[in-house]
């Protein structure tokens, strides 16, 4: 929902910054040779920003405030062995794409795909630790 209230009412200048916030994490990427994503908070995180262009005050409370640490802390403690750099700024590129196109159904469509791709990762990483 979030993506597609972003594609709806982004500003050029959330694009740009936007923009040049996945090419600060594709940097990092090839720094760590594919070891690592670039993970920040506030708005050094793709997710925090898209959220913020939705200018959905609901969702800004419930994914900005509320779920947003309990994410951070997944992200921060999953194994990097574990961890997909690389295909999670493909899709955020994609993503990015879609809400520069105004495409709000596509857009909702790649973010929920993407976000089901990492809810799968900790999934497994939580059943994996369970087995240990």
């Amino acid at each position: 929902m979030a993506a597609r209230l972003a594609a709806r009412h982004i500003t050029q200048e959330e694009l740009i910054g936007l923009e040049g916030l996945l090419s600060t994490h594709s940097k990092h990427i090839d720094e760590v040779e594919g070891s690592s994503y670039f993970h920040q908070h506030g708005d050094f995180d793709f997710h925090y920003r898209i959220i913020k262009a939705s200018r959905n005050s609901k969702l800004i409370s419930l994914l900005c405030d509320e779920l947003y640490h309990l994410l951070r802390m997944y992200r921060y403690q999953s194994p990097r062995a574990q961890s997909r750099p690389k295909e999670a700024l493909d899709e955020h590129k994609y993503i990015l794409q879609a809400i520069r196109n105004r495409d709000e159904e596509l857009a909702e469509m790649l973010m929920r795909r993407h976000i089901s791709g990492s809810r799968l990762l900790i999934e497994q990483q939580i059943q994996s630790q369970d087995m240990d």
